[in-house]
């Protein structure tokens, strides 16, 4: 398989999962799947942590950002944007409109995604929810 046919495969799981469809978003990992550094293993359990973010960012939009492959591994940028309409890391809603981003590195076998590593940039999403203070 080539680096676009990986780079196609993250983008649609991707996109999957921020529709909640989630028999799309199965069909794009492999049963082994690994999540790092959280070591969530499995589909389901990726997909109860996607499921809570959309449960608590409502109108959820994603933009890729941008991405690039090297073999058998792509990286991919991305934005979230949408409203906070229900319980994130412990915070009550409050109504804001929320943006973060992060990069997520997949590794790809056989048309499916078995392994990524992911960086959120946590800080700004908690400044955003109110549960971290702006710095001055």
């Amino acid at each position: 398989m080539g680096t676009g046919d990986n780079t196609t495969t993250v983008r649609q799981c991707f996109e999957s999962a921020v529709r909640g469809d989630w028999g799309a978003f199965d069909s794009l990992l492999h049963t082994d799947y690994v999540l790092h550094p959280e070591e969530i293993r499995g589909r389901e359990g990726l997909q109860r942590m996607i499921e809570g973010y959309r449960r608590a960012v409502g109108g959820m939009r994603l933009t890729i950002d941008g991405q690039f492959a090297d073999g058998d591994h792509v990286a991919t940028r991305f934005t979230i944007r949408g409203r906070h309409e229900g319980e994130l890391m412990g915070a009550r809603p409050t109504g804001a409109e929320l943006e973060f981003s992060g990069i997520t590195i997949s590794r790809c076998q056989d048309g499916m995604i078995v392994e990524e590593w992911e960086l959120v940039d946590v800080p700004s999403l908690l400044r955003q929810i109110g549960a971290l203070p702006v710095p001055a």
